[in-house]
């Protein structure tokens, strides 16, 4: 049975998607494909998620490899926020979710730095009863141990957990840690394959 759905943050229920917004702010498509892959292709993005280093040592970084300059990368910082906004498809089902019992977390790759802000901007967190972010814990997906420091942490049977990412890995590690995994890659309708998952595994 089920009775904790665990969701992913970035494209299950925030969009996350840098290469639609800098074409909507009208950055040309060179210049696009060099922040794509110097800013957030980047090692020093990942090494955020993972809390190991800050925005500023961040940004110094990406300056002295990249022929971007050191304001424009300061500049796509500042705006990450904007990037972000509910997948409202998505969003909605976690008031029916609670309703039908079900106890809501997240475990989500997320700098530090940005997490309160994102959280204080979006109401739906009211609905989760817990969650993690990499940051806080220092280890980032795939790496099975965040699954199970958050499992630990909620004191919560990996086999009643249902884990949902747009990232297939991620699901995998998940799964390895002892979880049930959805794999929704991207969808901004994942609820008739959620309900489906929720049917075959009635809580009893």
């Amino acid at each position: 049975m089920i009775r904790n759905i665990v969701f992913d943050l970035g494209n299950v229920l925030i969009s996350f998607r840098p290469a639609e917004f800098l074409e909507k702010k009208g950055y040309p498509e060179e210049l696009k494909n060099r922040i794509l892959s110097d800013i957030f292709g980047s090692q020093e993005w990942l090494l955020l998620d993972n809390g190991d280093i800050t925005t500023a040592e961040a940004i110094n970084s990406i300056s002295e490899k990249t022929t971007l300059e050191k304001a424009l990368i300061t500049r796509i910082f500042d705006t990450r926020t904007e990037i972000f906004y509910p997948v409202t498809g998505n969003v909605k089902i976690l008031p029916e979710l609670k309703k039908q019992g079900f106890k809501l977390y997240y475990i989500s790759n997320f700098p530090g730095d940005i997490y309160d802000e994102v959280k204080d901007g979006h109401d739906f967190f009211e609905y989760f009863d817990g969650g993690i972010i990499s940051a806080e814990v220092r280890i980032s997906k795939p790496d099975e141990g965040i699954f199970r420091i958050f499992l630990e942490k909620y004191r919560l049977k990996p086999e009643e957990c249902l884990y949902l990412d747009d990232i297939e890995k991620n699901v995998k590690a998940a799964v390895s840690a002892g979880m049930k995994g959805f794999a929704t890659f991207g969808s901004f309708d994942i609820s008739p394959e959620l309900y489906k998952i929720l049917n075959n595994h009635p809580a009893v």
